[in-house]
């Protein structure tokens, strides 16, 4: 639990870091949220050497799928937690995987701009979990690997802890402009979402490394191929909308409006 501890630590400089930014950007008069879209030439894609963390991450698990050292340190490591902490179950996995992405729309909604507007972005994020989504789950079905607990054979790669560092690495794209802190708060998250995996007994310790590996990729792959698939579907075309605070008939909600 000591380990736990450390990671949620870590997120507080990040949530700290948020909440100043959120006061010092923060709209009185909740004026309307103007956003210009970029051109799919602003995007900025990452290089191909920034997958190879990723691809190392993977590698460890690819690995751990035969019977070597890596695949020991798996039954050492499962076995070491739960003679710890042998009734240790917790669902918190299961939403803190989702909230490096929370943090996002958080983050722009209190005037705290990222790198690209709502509509590019969430574009981006939904890319993102998409390649992951189709990536893990046919990994997961090719592999067969049976979960410690034995609940059924899609152990490997770990989908809540993919999900996650898919999210971070987003969180991280957008943000890291802003303040780094935003970023390691999202991979803090992330990495605690792996971690409380393998405490429920749900993913070998390669599961988790590889899930992170995974979710990596998968971001920095959506925004190496969006600027090509904007450029498809919009072709040269910028749209500029408006998100307005609004409040009607007792309900609190927000007013979207968009031209091309």
């Amino acid at each position: 639990m000591r380990f736990l501890s450390i990671i949620l630590i870590a997120c507080l400089p990040g949530l700290t870091f948020a909440q100043q930014t959120d006061s010092l950007k923060r709209d009185s008069s909740m004026q309307a949220l103007k956003v210009s879209i970029r051109n799919s030439r602003g995007l900025n894609p990452p290089k191909i050497q920034s997958f190879i963390a990723p691809a190392v991450l993977m590698s460890y698990g690819l690995v751990s799928l035969g019977n070597n050292a890596i695949r020991t340190l798996d039954f050492s490591t499962q076995k070491e937690l739960h003679e710890d902490h042998p009734n240790f179950s917790t669902k918190a996995d299961n939403y803190l995987q989702f909230a490096p992405g929370v943090a996002f729309y958080a983050l722009n909604l209190a005037g705290v701009k990222s790198k690209h507007g709502l509509v590019d972005g969430t574009a981006l994020y939904v890319l993102s979990e998409a390649i992951m989504g189709v990536s893990t789950y046919s990994v997961k079905h090719i592999v067969g690997r049976e979960r410690p607990n034995g609940g059924d054979k899609f152990s490997f790669p770990s989908g809540h802890t993919a999900n996650a560092f898919a999210a971070a690495e987003f969180l991280n794209q957008e943000y890291r402009d802003v303040s780094s802190w935003i970023g390691y708060a999202g991979y803090a998250a992330a990495t605690a979402t792996g971690v409380l995996r393998m405490y429920n007994n749900a993913h070998w310790l390669s599961d988790v490394v590889a899930g992170a590996g995974f979710g990596i990729a998968s971001t920095k792959l959506a925004y190496l191929i969006y600027p090509h698939l904007k450029t498809m579907v919009m072709g040269k075309q910028s749209m500029k909308y408006s998100l307005v605070p609004m409040y009607q008939q007792k309900a609190a909600g927000l007013s979207f409006n968009g031209t091309f």
